[in-house]
């Protein structure tokens, strides 16, 4: 027969409670009590209390779940995420907690069975948009949830419309007139190429909104009509389809003497098609992306510094140690216009 608990109690002579404390509780055991209850445990073949019926008894699953729309890939390899979720693992390490990443690619009943049979005491949610059911499935479980896109109860961000709003009015001082905006989440089936949208606040995305938004203010003011600026659909956040985007501003005449991209990959992939094109950003097309990761840097390209560590370490604190004020519970973090070599005045000879 398979040995159990009571199989390890009975060798040692001790109670059913005192050998679960020796896996979950072994502060309240000598260390020489605790070894006698491990040496009778391997020698009958017994792994331990079960990790399931263990989270049910305590009411608490010791693990955050991680929700973001991209592929789980994405997680190891986009380098705003990486810094994120290291500084999300940090305070669950501390905390001793592990991270579940729900991957929610589709918006469909798989991903609804992901978020209510994940078994999370919490939910981080990273780039989702609000319309996913997804986000209603983790409402309705009735525990934590920090937003780190959106404003809801429990709040880490960064305030999008004044973070681009500051990146706009730089290039309006530059005297940009001709301007083309590359972002993802601006289509409904995510396609590359120039899309109409005639009413920023009509997006869905949260993000993508927002950073328009921005945008579209800082244009305003200069007397740039919003109809006037060219948006181009990015299929998604990566190097490659920014420059695949990029093309439907670049191949066409007149030329944008700017290109604004919301995030920084996709800012890139703007660089690499006037690589391509024998364009030098800040002279012939002036560049700026988003995030301020190492990259961005390394490409000197100007840019709106986020705090991505900081993010990830405060959703976290959020999760796992909600302040008692409401007030605290919504933290909105600085950002800052980082001026590098890839915007400068605008080129009077784009064709």
């Amino acid at each position: 027969m398979k040995p159990t608990l009571q199989t390890v109690a009975d060798r040692v002579g001790v109670s059913r409670s005192t050998v679960s404390n020796a896996y979950s509780r072994p502060d309240q055991l000598s260390p020489e009590l605790r070894e006698r209850i491990l040496d009778a445990a391997r020698e009958l073949g017994y792994s331990g209390p079960n990790p399931t019926a263990r989270s049910l008894r305590s009411g608490r699953a010791g693990a955050i779940g991680v929700l973001f729309t991209t592929a789980l890939s994405i997680a190891f390899t986009d380098p705003y995420a990486v810094q994120f979720l290291r500084g999300l693992a940090e305070v669950a390490e501390d905390n001793r907690t592990g991270l579940l990443l729900v991957p929610l690619r589709d918006d469909d009943e798989g991903a609804l069975e992901a978020v209510r049979n994940a078994a999370v005491d919490g939910f981080v949610v990273y780039c989702v948009p609000g319309w996913y059911k997804a986000m209603e499935a983790a409402w309705a479980r009735g525990i934590p949830v920090v937003n780190s896109d959106h404003f809801g109860s429990l709040f880490v961000g960064i305030d999008e419309i004044a973070s681009t709003r500051a990146a706009g009015e730089h290039l309006m001082r530059l005297g940009h007139r001709r301007v083309a905006i590359v972002a993802d989440y601006i289509s409904p089936d995510r396609r590359t190429g120039e899309v109409s949208v005639p009413s920023v606040e009509d997006l869905g995305s949260y993000v993508s909104r927002e950073r328009l938004t921005g945008y579209r203010d800082a244009f305003a003011a200069a007397g740039l009509e919003w109809s006037e600026v060219i948006t181009i659909s990015a299929a998604g956040n990566s190097r490659e389809h920014g420059a695949a985007a990029a093309a439907y501003a670049l191949d066409r005449a007149p030329r944008p003497t700017a290109v604004v991209a919301t995030t920084d990959l996709l800012a890139l992939g703007v660089l690499d098609a006037l690589a391509a094109r024998d364009l030098r950003p800040g002279r012939d097309v002036s560049v700026i992306g988003f995030d301020d990761i190492p990259d961005a840097a390394q490409a000197h390209m100007t840019t709106v510094r986020q705090p991505a560590l900081d993010r990830g370490r405060i959703a976290g604190r959020l999760l796992l140690d909600p302040p008692d004020d409401p007030a605290d519970r919504r933290v909105v973090l600085p950002t800052e216009l980082v001026v590098r070599a890839s915007t400068g005045p605008a080129s009077t000879g784009s064709v």
